[in-house]
């Protein structure tokens, strides 16, 4: 019922808009800047976000927002981020993360990772259908959101000395297995996205993992950065 309770926690609308803000931003967020985000006061903002962590959705903590220290900095301000914990709700119950693992487990067992490889490749083209490849990074954005990565970019094109830009994932859909069979999941997960973005044309994925992230991340493909 835990689960359940959490979720039923975003039926306010006031709530849910907080909630979405605060995971959005991938940082810690402070009352102030929620409240405005979303249209509220801080009173109500404060309200609904210590409802959000009392139901675990949210963690929240505190610092100073100034990012000074010492007398004069001010006292700290409780800030929110989006907690890692995963909420699931099936009636009746159902445990298809359990199958998952042992799926995973056997298949890295019996060293079966090309096969399923070039299955999850096949998922994303029957995905993709017969649209053609991303035609840039927007696009390639829309459709990783439409499947639950929850992507932003990084970068700059065209500055002198700016990073290249590049789409990085908040959100791993295989979170959970991937924790346990990382290189698996994360080469599953690869050629998943290889399959729906295309591997020809102006975009591609590529390994790049990072610590609270996706471990792919798209960027313009080589021809295109020439």
């Amino acid at each position: 019922m835990k689960d359940i309770d959490a979720i039923a926690a975003l039926q306010d609308p006031v709530r849910r808009r907080l909630y979405e803000y605060v995971a959005a931003q991938g940082r810690e967020v402070g009352r102030n800047e929620a409240a405005e985000a979303v249209g509220v006061t801080r009173t109500l903002a404060a309200h609904h976000l210590d409802k959000l962590a009392d139901a675990g959705l949210l963690e929240s903590g505190s610092r100073r927002l100034s990012g000074r220290s010492g007398p004069g900095a001010g006292r700290p301000a409780k800030v929110y981020t989006r907690t890692r914990d995963e909420r699931t709700v099936s009636l009746p119950a159902r445990d298809y993360r359990t199958a998952a693992e042992l799926l995973a487990e056997a298949a890295e067992h019996a060293g079966l990772d090309a096969g399923l490889c070039a299955a999850a490749r096949r998922r994303g083209e029957a995905l993709r259908g017969s649209a053609e490849p991303c035609a840039g990074l927007e696009e390639a954005m829309e459709t990783l959101a439409a499947r639950g990565y929850e992507p932003h970019l990084e970068g700059t094109e065209g500055t002198t000395g700016a990073a290249a830009p590049v789409v990085r994932m908040r959100n791993c859909p295989f979170h959970a297995v991937a924790e346990r069979f990382p290189p698996l999941v994360c080469g599953m997960n690869l050629a998943l996205l290889e399959g729906l973005l295309g591997t020809d044309g102006p975009v591609r994925a590529r390994m790049d993992a990072r610590p609270g992230e996706c471990c792919v991340v798209v960027e313009p493909s080589k021809n295109n950065q020439d």
